[in-house]
Parts: structure tokens; C-alpha cells; sequence
């Protein structure tokens, strides 16, 4: 690496993290090609808590070394120029042995969510880490992102008798409920429902959890 100091003697570090696999917070890349797919990555562990791609290592935690230094300007230009807004990346070159080097690139969580990210038809999404995949978060959270942004206030909620009854509902469900159900047992609209699933999440006391190809809401 022309200009990232190469740290040596941390296999055992690089091991250790091979051995938790491939997760919420990290990632296998074994080539860096698609910057707009990286970009679908650092989307999702800046809308989260975070997380890191370990280049050089295959899906299968095979230590490959990198190939190529432009994998670095790759990254960069996926969080640079296909995020919205930009994201930083830290990088961490370590040699494992003679010629093989493994790269850590860390993404921290967004100060400002959601983090978007470019498709190759030129549109932009919001997506979420849900176990080792990236899948594009729904319009939903989206919106309580934006409504629990760091520099937006903090975000209320006045629990008036829907926000109550939407609690208790969510709250005794044996299973996670799709938004569409909840407005129709309660008898409100859409709108009112969603403005009230929004905030009820930017403050904590609902979440998301991915049912099929869709998201209903439970619990925390």
C-alpha cells in the first residue's frame, strides 16, 4: 500500500475477526469492483451501529490478500460520490505474511440518517444491516431517522389515546404486525398511523424486524 502505513504481526487480530464470520457490523471482500455496491454496504453500517469491510479475505474466510491498491480509491469513491451524504472511511493495512495483506475499512454510524446510497439506475436508497445483508430499509424508517437525526432536537411523542392503543397493540401481538394492520384494527388512516409508527420508533419504543420482504413492527 503506497500510502496506508502496513501494520504487521496482528494475524492473530485478523484471525480472531475471521472467526466471527460475516455479520451485522462486518463484512468479506475479496474484490472490490462495484463502488455502488460497497456503497449499498457503508449505507447500511452508517444507518446502524457501524461495521467494517475486511478486504482481502473470500466469503468463505479464506485470507487472499489484496489484489489490487485501487481497492482503497474504489471504497472511497463509493462513500464520497454514491452516498448521500458523503461518508468517511478509516482504513488499516495489516501483513498476515510475505506479500499478503488484509485491509480493515471501518465505517462509524451516521451523525445524519438516513445514509443513501446510488443504484446503477441512477436512484437512491436507504439500506439497513439485517444479520450479513444489506436490504433496503422501508419509507417508515426512513422517516424516524430522520426524525431521531442528531442535530433535528430531540425527538417527542405526546401519547394521546391512538399512540396509546398502538402501543397495546404492538405490545400484545404474538407476532410482529405489518403498519397496513395496525391502522385497520385501530380504524385509523394510513397517514395518522404511519406519522405515529415514525416517531414511536425515533424514540425506541418500537422497532423494525424484517418479515419476508417486508418490515412489521414489534418491540424492542
Amino acid at each position: 500500500m503506497k500510502d496506508l502505513p502496513v501494520i504487521r504481526g496482528r494475524r492473530k487480530l485478523i484471525a480472531e475477526l475471521i472467526s466471527q464470520g460475516e455479520h451485522l457490523q462486518q463484512d468479506f471482500k475479496y474484490v472490490i469492483s462495484d463502488a455502488r455496491k460497497i456503497a449499498r454496504t457503508i449505507s447500511a453500517f452508517a444507518n446502524a451501529a457501524g461495521g467494517h469491510l475486511l478486504i482481502g479475505v473470500k466469503d468463505n474466510g479464506t485470507i487472499a490478500g489484496v489484489r489490487n491498491e485501487e481497492d482503497i480509491f474504489v471504497v472511497e469513491q463509493a462513500a464520497e460520490r454514491y452516498c448521500r451524504p458523503p461518508q468517511h472511511v478509516e482504513f488499516a493495512a495489516y501483513s498476515i505474511d510475505t506479500g499478503i495483506t488484509v485491509i480493515k475499512a471501518s465505517v462509524s454510524p451516521a451523525d445524519h440518517k438516513p445514509v443513501l446510497a446510488q443504484d446503477g439506475d441512477g436512484t437512491w436508497k436507504a439500506y439497513m444491516r439485517v444479520a450479513d445483508e444489506n436490504i433496503k430499509a422501508s419509507r417508515l424508517m426512513c422517516r424516524a431517522w430522520q426524525l431521531s437525526d442528531a442535530d433535528a432536537g430531540a425527538c417527542y411523542i405526546t401519547m394521546g389515546d391512538r399512540e396509546t392503543a398502538v402501543m397495546q397493540l404492538v405490545a400484545s401481538a404474538e407476532a410482529p404486525l405489518q403498519p397496513r394492520s395496525i391502522a385497520l384494527a385501530l380504524h385509523l388512516s394510513q397517514k395518522a398511523t404511519d406519522d405515529i409508527l415514525a416517531r414511536l420508533a425515533a424514540i425506541g419504543a418500537i422497532t423494525f424486524t424484517l418479515c419476508g420482504d417486508t418490515f412489521a413492527i414489534t418491540r424492542p
